[in-house]
């Protein structure tokens, strides 16, 4: 029995696989999850229902469990017919629960294709499928180290 915030036994063992400088990719409910998932990645559906689990949710059981060194997200267009003005509502909820385990860098921001190329590298351990509504809201983190005491 674990007693962690993170208790999903193949989130577990994914993020124990991986370590410094491996990524973990949370994606929202529109993500092409089957075709861009990286060679070393597991896929994890958590895509209950629309809405379940969140983005956020994920979000705040993976970082309970490792250190992060770099949190990035895929910038929105600016034009069509999925143009947003200002950043998604999405991610002051994702800096939120990343300043709460001390992460204080900004998001790094990828064009949809290259944060798409990301997604699929050899470097990503993990993809949580979720069942996240909102757009704009998938996030690669990669692993930091944990510093001696």
């Amino acid at each position: 029995m674990l007693k962690s915030k993170l208790i999903h036994p193949q989130i577990a063992a994914a993020l124990g696989r991986g370590g410094h400088t491996s990524r973990v990719l949370i994606t929202d409910a529109n993500f092409p999850h089957a075709t861009r998932l990286g060679p070393r990645a597991t896929l994890v559906h958590m895509n209950l229902m629309p809405g379940l689990v969140t983005s956020v949710q994920a979000l705040e059981a993976v970082v309970s469990a490792v250190p992060i060194e770099a949190a990035t997200v895929m910038q929105y267009h600016t034009s069509g017919p999925y143009a947003l003005t200002q950043d998604p509502p999405i991610w002051a909820d994702f800096r939120h629960v990343l300043d709460g385990v001390g992460f204080k860098d900004p998001l790094a921001r990828l064009e949809r294709f290259a944060f798409y190329d990301a997604a699929e590298g050899a470097d990503v351990v993990l993809t949580i499928a979720t069942g996240e509504q909102r757009l704009y809201a998938n996030i690669l983190l990669t692993i930091g180290v944990i510093m001696p005491k």
